[in-house]
């Protein structure tokens, strides 16, 4: 019956639907925003916090989540995509708890997946949901295909941005897309290498106002990360920063984004 609905549907050119997966998206519109050291540390967060968690590395031609949590795995989202690896095989523990589906880099293959591949990429992403209490999902950056889907899939997204007005460009054209393709999902800002609580105030404002100008919607604000050298420094020692340097200002703030989200209800909606 499963199948006879997708032949239907793609008959008629409507896209299958994706599993809805217990967690959150972490995505920006621009690289370089620190997007996967947020993702990585939020992980490590929740994992300190008690909770069962998997890092999914989206970020399918050009992973890093490894590379930040100074793991080296033999196999990734590239086997499990173009070899029909199982992908509980290519799972891999880190010393914090931390459960990461490693991805690959320097693959452009896999930057130009099918919707079929993206449906079955998701769907095995599904069977491991259960085993977890959240599930972090590193996207790339940009619009295309995979990222939408792991924002559609996701039960939160958290919008990444800086200071910098290319940031909140890019961001906003993420958002136009997510809204035109799954409209009314939950959509929360967190502001990244802010000088100040009141600079992140500001960006997000900045960003909500023109969502409401010309979305018609309205965008959270979930904190900020401020500009921290030892976020550098983690990221240099290839160490996770909450486990680096976790006095550090920037783990703090993290630490506090995860406490806000630790009795979020992932399942459902």
């Amino acid at each position: 019956m499963n199948d006879q609905a997708e032949a239907l549907r793609a008959a008629a050119g409507v896209p299958a639907a994706l599993p809805r997966l217990p967690g959150l998206a972490v995505t920006g519109g621009k690289g370089g925003i620190g997007k996967t050291c947020i993702a990585v540390n939020l992980a490590v967060a929740f994992a300190q916090l008690g909770q069962r968690t998997m890092l999914v590395d989206l970020d399918l031609g050009l992973a890093n989540a490894d590379v930040l949590l100074g793991l080296d795995p033999p196999r990734g989202l590239a086997e499990v995509i173009t070899q029909g690896l199982p992908l509980a095989e290519v799972v891999i523990r880190h010393p914090s708890g931390v459960a990461l589906v490693p991805a690959a880099s320097g693959r452009d293959d896999l930057t130009t997946l099918s919707e079929d591949q993206h449906r079955r990429l998701f769907q095995s992403l599904a069977t491991l949901a259960d085993a977890q209490d959240v599930m972090i999902l590193d996207t790339a950056a940009g619009i295309h295909r995979t990222v939408t889907a792991a924002l559609q899939s996701a039960h939160l997204v958290v919008v990444v941005v800086t200071p910098d007005p290319t940031s909140l460009t890019d961001a906003y054209a993420l958002i136009k897309v997510l809204e035109r393709q799954a409209p009314g999902r939950d959509l929360r800002v967190l502001v990244n290498q802010a000088a100040s609580l009141a600079e992140a105030q500001t960006v997000h404002q900045r960003l909500d106002g023109v969502t409401r100008q010309f979305l018609a919607r309205t965008l959270g604000f979930l904190g900020h990360i401020p500009r921290d050298r030892a976020v550098t420094d983690a990221v240099r020692a290839r160490h996770p920063l909450l486990l680096h340097q976790p006095n550090s200002l920037a783990a703090q703030a993290i630490r506090q984004v995860a406490m806000k989200l630790k009795d979020e209800r992932w399942r459902g909606r």
